[in-house]
């Protein structure tokens, strides 16, 4: 019997859906997460947009072409952003929502055989789910340790659909990880919210201070400003985490961060890129940027590609503003689309415009890298502060290497 796992939207959802695969594995089923031919599918959507959730519900049609008489399991965000879409679907055979994945899948394969329930519920989890292990891999590691958010950004459902924030306790992560390092050089720590990590043993600090010994290169997922400090840059420094920031920013006008609802100034933001390069010189801080949202003026506009300049952004993800039901600004006055596209290109030109800089500045230098997948003749890796890097070392190994040329969609590296 063959079973398809399938993951639409952010790591953690891709990390849940591994860990699905695995338990899947040690029950007798041969897995693969792509989209062929199966027995069984398990859909693991997302819902963090409209289009988001549109392709979750095409992705129903799309694997159940590949096998009409196939059991379909949905779950995720989507499913529990609006699971009466999915129960109407007579090729769905059961529903659940975003907690108890694993719960969930247990059952649905018990029940696969019988007319059981199709809708196992959607109530929110209101503890962190300690039951996620995915196989380890031979390149980098994900390790969850947070779920949730209590933000309630203006333009955003996650909340509710996800939950409160819960972290997950340091032993068990540190036991992951120190299992993960065995076949892994390098671990990003993943979550919903990680700057939001939190437990009786402190914050995000304590957490990769807490990871100082395990023998592997580590890195952190998506971050809000606010938790960049002291404390935290320090303990990265003493612990082996790379000098990469993803930097979340969404506007450079502290008009416009207030009706998304985020807590900072601009200002405030560009403090924090400040210290970042106080500690690590040549430190990647990327970042996401929503284009032409409601509120944003020319001006607005204007203060972010100035935002933009003053952080000395490596990369830039550009999201022209897309209107999401359920939340507080889709009740706001919309700018046109034509406006918000011209916005967000004028963007995403200014960000490839510093990542050329920001390429140039780390030229000659000497960087570890560590060498992932194969590209014709030369590997490619990543250094700690992720600009791509294509050399001849093998995948799996990591080593030092000259920063000699630009090349491609990065540098091409020489083995020293």
């Amino acid at each position: 019997m063959k079973a398809v796992v399938f993951s639409l939207g952010c790591k953690v959802n891709a990390y849940e859906g591994q860990a699905i695969m695995n338990l899947l594995s040690g029950m007798g089923y041969e897995t693969s997460d792509k989209p062929e031919y199966a027995d069984v599918y398990i859909l693991n959507t997302c819902s963090v947009t409209a289009e988001a959730d549109k392709k979750s519900r095409q992705a129903v049609e799309r694997l159940t072409k590949f096998n009409r008489e196939a059991k379909i399991l949905v779950l995720g965000c989507s499913s529990q952003n609006m699971p009466d879409r999915y129960l109407a679907n007579e090729k769905v055979t059961a529903v659940s929502g975003t907690a108890g994945k694993i719960e969930a899948v247990k059952r649905f394969m018990s029940d696969i055989n019988n007319d059981k329930d199709r809708f196992y519920g959607v109530e929110l989890p209101k503890k962190y789910e300690d039951n996620l292990f995915p196989a380890s891999t031979k390149t980098r590691g994900y390790i969850k340790v947070q779920d949730g958010c209590n933000n309630f950004c203006s333009y955003c459902r996650i909340p509710y659909l996800r939950g409160r924030s819960r972290s997950r306790s340091v032993d068990s992560i540190v036991k992951e990880a120190i299992e993960v390092s065995r076949h892994s050089k390098e671990i990003i720590l993943t979550g919903i919210n990680v700057s939001d990590f939190h437990t009786d043993g402190g914050g995000l600090a304590e957490l990769v201070y807490a990871l100082k010994d395990v023998p592997a290169r580590k890195r952190l997922s998506s971050l809000e400003c606010e938790v960049i400090d002291e404390a935290l840059l320090a303990a990265m420094k003493k612990s082996g985490f790379c000098d990469y920031f993803h930097l979340s920013l969404q506007s450079g006008s502290t008009q416009v961060l207030k009706s998304m609802n985020r807590h900072y100034t601009s200002e405030e933001y560009l403090r924090k890129t400040e210290m970042i390069y106080e500690y690590f010189p040549y430190a990647a801080i990327t970042t996401d940027i929503i284009a032409g949202f409601p509120t944003e003026t020319e001006e607005d506009h204007r203060l972010t590609m100035e935002a933009a300049k003053k952080a000395k952004f490596a990369a830039i993800h550009v999201f022209p503003y897309s209107e999401r039901e359920g939340t507080a600004a889709f009740k706001f006055k919309q700018i046109p689309k034509r406006i918000r596209n011209e916005r967000a290109a004028e963007l995403i030109a200014l960000g490839a415009e510093l990542k050329s800089e920001f390429i140039k500045k780390n030229m000659g230098r000497i960087a570890e890298v560590y060498a992932e997948t194969q590209k014709d003749d030369m590997s490619e890796g990543f250094t700690s502060n992720y600009i791509k890097v294509y050399s001849s070392l093998r995948p799996g190994e990591m080593g030092k290497v000259k920063l000699a040329e630009p090349y491609l969609d990065g540098i091409k590296g020489e083995i020293l």
